[in-house]
């Protein structure tokens, strides 16, 4: 169990990929709301211009609200999510992730609490709605994973039903400030989980129009996903890094 409660950045330090956000985050406590570091990474990577041409500047003075967007666009109220699930925690996975060592799973974990393994999403429900992030996590088709999520919300732009097309056009303010599927993948940093065309998502399990299984079935699947999720957010964090970002 990750217990110091350190930071090894600073204001003004170049974006640390190999940071694992549970080092500096209370014991106990989940590290998308209480790591400042991840909270002032993603502030440093996401606040940057829209297609419009507008700032998206994110506020994290607010102690109510991780990070605030306000503007003739429209207010945005952002949270962060840990997006890729190891399923290391899963009690229906255990025959699974059991036959290897905590060392390895937790190993797993720490990769995932990178910040090539986090994401933002609006944080404040809309009326009759989950947020975007509990829908992840809630809905058996999805299994909180960020290749099928990416895959619904490339749907959603193309006009396309998915699982998630109620709660993505409940947000429909929140997506129209990107335009299309290429400029939301291109702003988050995404491109490692697209084909070079954006027509297509780079799935990390086998996919058949969300009608194959969304988890993980038996030893020989598992370790292809994890593989597969690896090499994603190694690459992401590669494309991070080579931004020269400072937070």
């Amino acid at each position: 169990m990750h217990k110091t409660s350190r930071s090894k950045s600073n204001m003004n330090d170049l974006i640390d990929i190999s940071f694992d956000f549970r080092t500096d985050t209370p014991v106990g406590k989940d590290p998308d709301t209480y790591s400042p570091t991840l909270r002032r990474y993603h502030k440093a990577l996401w606040s940057k211009p829209l297609p419009s041409g507008k700032l998206f500047d994110l506020d994290d003075s607010y102690k109510s609200k991780y990070l605030l967007h306000q503007s003739e666009l429209g207010k945005f109220v952002l949270t962060s999510d840990s997006c890729i699930p190891t399923f290391t925690r899963w009690k229906r996975m255990e025959h699974i992730v059991g036959q290897f060592t905590e060392k390895e799973n937790d190993a797993f974990r720490a990769i995932g609490y990178t910040i090539g393994g986090m994401m933002v999403w609006p944080g404040v429900a809309k009326p009759g709605f989950r947020t975007i992030n509990v829908e992840r996590g809630f809905n058996s088709m999805i299994a909180d994973r960020l290749d099928l999520t990416m895959e619904c919300i490339r749907r959603y732009y193309l006009g396309v039903d998915s699982p998630m097309t109620a709660v993505l056009t409940a947000n429909s303010d929140y997506f129209s400030i990107f335009k299309d599927f290429r400029r939301f993948v291109d702003h988050f940093l995404l491109q490692d989980l697209t084909t070079n065309d954006y027509k297509g998502i780079k799935f990390l399990m086998p996919f058949d129009s969300f009608s194959t299984p969304s988890v993980p079935r038996d030893l020989i699947a598992y370790r292809a996903y994890k593989k597969a999720t690896i090499e994603f957010i190694n690459a992401r964090n590669s494309r991070i890094a080579s931004l020269g970002v400072h937070a």
